[in-house]
C-alpha cells in the first residue's frame, strides 16, 4: 500500500478513536436541534445537514428536529401582497398571516426536510407542535396577533416516534386554548422542548460562529462559559437582537437539566459532527460550569445493561 494511502486511512482511524469517548457518552441520549440559519434556505446545506443527522441517529443518539423558516414566510407573504410588519423583533400575525405561517413551516418546510432526511432511508416523521397538543400556548401580546408563549410542552407523540425508531421534525406553531394556532420563536421551542424531554444537548445552528466577546472581533470567538456567564450577557445586554432567544433558550434549558447547550454555524461543513463528536468543538457551548472537557464519570457507560464500553 502506498504510504500516502496509508497515512489518509490512519488519519481516518484517528478521527474515529477520537469520536469513540463522545458516542460513548451520547448513546441512547436524546439531542434537540434548532434547524435554522442559511443552512435552512440552501438546498446542498440543508442535503449535508440531514446526512449529519442521520449519521448521529445511526451511532446511537436520538435527533429531535425544531425548525422555524422566517424568511420564507417573509417571502410568501410578499409574493402575496401581505403586509410584512415586525415588533420588538417579533413577526405581527394576523389571521390571515397565521395560514401562511402554518402554509410554510408545516406545507414547505417541514417537509423539505423530512426529505432530505429520508434519502438516507424511512427515519423522519414531520410534525408541527399543535399535533398532539405537544406545545400549547397563549398569546403573548395582543399588539403582535397570533404570536404565542409556550405554556405546556406534552412530549408524548415526540417519546413515541423516537421509540418507534424515527426522527421527529417539528415545526414551531402551537395550540391555543381556542382551537387555533399561535406562531412561536423555534429558538424558544427548542429549548422548552429540550428541558421537557431531559435531553442531553440543544444545538442551535445559525448563520454566525458562535459567541463573540468582541463580536467586530473575530478572534474573540467563545468556546465555552457557564450559565452563569451567559446569564449575565443577557443581563447586560451584551447580545444582538438575533441571539437573544437563542442564549435565553439555552439558559432556560440548562436550568430545567439539559447537559449542555450549543451555538454552531451552519455553514460550516459537518458542524454538527465536529463539535459533538470532537475534543476541540467549532463553535460555543454552555454548561453549568462552563467546562470544556469530557467529565471523567461519562467515560464509562452501560449498554443494555450487559456491555461495558
Amino acid at each position: 500500500m502506498k504510504p500516502e494511502v496509508m497515512a489518509e486511512l490512519l488519519a481516518k482511524a484517528g478521527t474515529l478513536m477520537e469520536a469513540l469517548p463522545w458516542i460513548k457518552r451520547t448513546w441512547g441520549g436524546t439531542v434537540v436541534i434548532k434547524y435554522g440559519g442559511a443552512a435552512m434556505t440552501d438546498a446542498l446545506l440543508r442535503d449535508s445537514v440531514a446526512a449529519d443527522i442521520v449519521l448521529m441517529k445511526l451511532v446511537g443518539i436520538n435527533p429531535v428536529i425544531v425548525h422555524g423558516g422566517g424568511p420564507e414566510i417573509t417571502a410568501y407573504m410578499e409574493r402575496l401582497g401581505m403586509p410584512v410588519k415586525f415588533h420588538r423583533g417579533l413577526r405581527i400575525t394576523d389571521d390571515a398571516a397565521m395560514e401562511v405561517v402554518k402554509m410554510v413551516l408545516v406545507g414547505k418546510v417541514n417537509k423539505e426536510l423530512v426529505s432530505a432526511i429520508n434519502q438516507h432511508g424511512r427515519l423522519a416523521v414531520g410534525i408541527a407542535g399543535d399535533d398532539g397538543n405537544l406545545i400549547k400556548a397563549k398569546q403573548l401580546d395582543e399588539r403582535l396577533g397570533r404570536v404565542g408563549e409556550v405554556t405546556c410542552i406534552d412530549t408524548t407523540v415526540v417519546k413515541n416516534l423516537i421509540e418507534d425508531g424515527f426522527i421527529p421534525v417539528i415545526a414551531s406553531v402551537a395550540a391555543g386554548d381556542d382551537g387555533g394556532s399561535y406562531n412561536i420563536n423555534a429558538d424558544l421551542v427548542a429549548g422548552e422542548i429540550a428541558a421537557a424531554l431531559d435531553a442531553e444537548k440543544v444545538i442551535f445552528l445559525t448563520d454566525v460562529d458562535g459567541l463573540y466577546a468582541d463580536f467586530a472581533d473575530k478572534e474573540s470567538l467563545i468556546s465555552a462559559l457557564s450559565l452563569e456567564e451567559a446569564e449575565g450577557m443577557v443581563a447586560n445586554d451584551e447580545l444582538s437582537r438575533g441571539m437573544i432567544p437563542k442564549v435565553g433558550a439555552c439558559i432556560h434549558a440548562l436550568d430545567a437539566g439539559v447537559g449542555r447547550a450549543h451555538i454552531l454555524n451552519g455553514i460550516t461543513p459537518h458542524a454538527l459532527l465536529l463539535e459533538v463528536y470532537t475534543d476541540a468543538g467549532i463553535g460555543t457551548m454552555i454548561t453549568r460550569d462552563g467546562s470544556l472537557g469530557l467529565p471523567d464519570d461519562d467515560v464509562c457507560i452501560a449498554y443494555e445493561g450487559e456491555v461495558t464500553l
